[in-house]
């Protein structure tokens, strides 16, 4: 769950810049994966910029990172921010329209996605108190009840289903209700105020309105819990202000926000591209099908082959070199996880889908301060999700001509939809 886990580009972040290569000069790497031949298949073009220019700048001044040792020393390294301020000053330097962004920035107030250490260490260990191992695991038996009627819905309807609206996409959004103690008779509305968040470039103002139903909403629940705590996150989080480095009124809300909204769309692509890469791998799927115990590492794997948050963005605050090149405070940096996850530098044939692959410390959550609180949930959904269809639906495939689309933004790997047969 983070700032850069988008809908297209349009929550949290400005979306990538459009690279203007110089038709006087040498093509500009970065502007190969704007094209549709990337939005289908963005890998070949990452193993040429890791080969020509592994630490690029684009004709617009953004780096461009691709190599795992690169990006994984990156996501530690405290000079490359991902403070709000800094990433806005860093756009508006560039000529990025940030109308949508800051005036949804400034509504969010500062949070872990959008905070430099010390604020964000110490809200994010605020929020680790809550957020538990314990809390996450609790929640599997309701999470394959949770499946087991989404499946049973899409099988009821007909031979054919699109896998991300029947299954994929309602996953995530009803796990993370029980999760948060959201009633059951709301969820509908939080539904309708998601479904709003997510087309924010297209009208602002609506959006915005959406939010702050939202937030009125949340701070409601909030003065509810904590007037009678139950057990669900939000009691959790209102229970961390009563110890030390509490959460100020206006933290516990935005924080409830954004984890509340943050990890759904990646969940629910981990689930479609998983999906998508097994029935391309007939005889990975075989491999699953008659050892459902493989189900934890072929989550792993199927992360790392076709990774949901393709880049991350931060922003340089002191300069530093990285791969032989200066990086100059104030310039805006991709970090392409799903370029290091296909570097043979780091794995073994790394193009080939292993649902047993030894070692597999793919950066598909990232590294560092900023590793993503979510991931631990996104994975045991997919876990339940993934392990469900194969055993329940051993005539799975692909629809007979139903053409494959991504979505626009490479930043994010999602498909519009995922046409089956069952």
């Amino acid at each position: 769950m983070t700032t850069t886990d988008t809908r297209d580009g349009a929550r949290g972040s400005a979306g990538p810049a459009r690279p203007s290569a110089d038709p006087a000069g040498p093509r500009d790497l970065a502007a190969d994966l704007l094209t549709p031949e990337a939005r289908r298949d963005p890998y070949p073009f990452y193993a040429r910029m890791r080969r020509e220019s592994p630490v690029h700048r684009s004709a617009d001044g953004i780096w461009y990172l691709t190599r795992y040792a690169d990006v994984e020393a990156a996501l530690g390294d405290l000079r490359l921010s991902n403070d709000r301020d800094r990433m806005t000053r860093a756009y508006v330097a560039l000529g990025g329209d940030l109308k949508a962004l800051s005036r949804l920035t400034d509504r969010l107030g500062r949070v872990m996605s959008n905070t430099d250490p010390p604020d964000h260490a110490r809200l994010r260990k605020l929020a680790n108190r809550a957020f538990t191992a314990r809390r996450v695991e609790a929640l599997r038996g309701g999470i394959q009840r949770i499946v087991d009627q989404l499946i049973d819905r899409a099988v009821q309807a007909g031979p054919t289903t699109d896998l991300i609206e029947t299954v994929a996409a309602p996953l995530p959004m009803s796990v993370v209700c029980e999760l948060f103690g959201i009633p059951p008779e709301d969820r509908p509305q939080v539904e309708t105020w998601f479904s709003r968040f997510g087309r924010l470039s297209e009208d602002l103002d609506k959006t915005e309105e959406a939010i702050g139903e939202y937030e009125e909403y949340l701070a409601r629940l909030i003065r509810h819990r904590r007037a009678d705590p139950g057990d669900d996150l939000i009691s959790a989080l209102v229970a961390t202000q009563a110890q030390d480095d509490r959460l100020t009124d206006s933290e516990l809300l935005s924080t409830c926000f954004v984890l509340i909204t943050a990890g759904d769309e990646t969940t629910t692509h981990l689930i479609g591209n998983g999906v998508l890469a097994l029935l391309r791998h007939p005889d990975q799927l075989a491999r699953l099908r008659a050892d459902p115990g493989l189900i934890r590492g072929a989550v792993e794997e199927l992360a790392r082959y076709d990774t949901v948050t393709q880049a991350i963005v931060r922003v340089v605050a002191e300069d530093l070199e990285i791969g032989g090149r200066t990086l100059r405070a104030g310039e805006l940096v991709y970090l392409f996880l799903g370029a290091t996850n296909r570097d043979p530098e780091r794995f073994e044939d790394p193009d080939r889908l292993d649902l047993t692959r030894p070692g597999n410390r793919h950066l598909s959550f990232g590294n560092g301060p900023h590793f993503c609180l979510g991931g631990p949930l996104a994975k045991l959904q997919a876990e339940v999700a993934v392990g469900t269809l194969v055993r329940r639906l051993p005539e799975l495939r692909l629809a007979d001509g139903a053409p494959l689309d991504w979505r626009p933004n490479p930043l994010q790997r999602r498909l519009c939809a995922l046409p089956v047969t069952h």
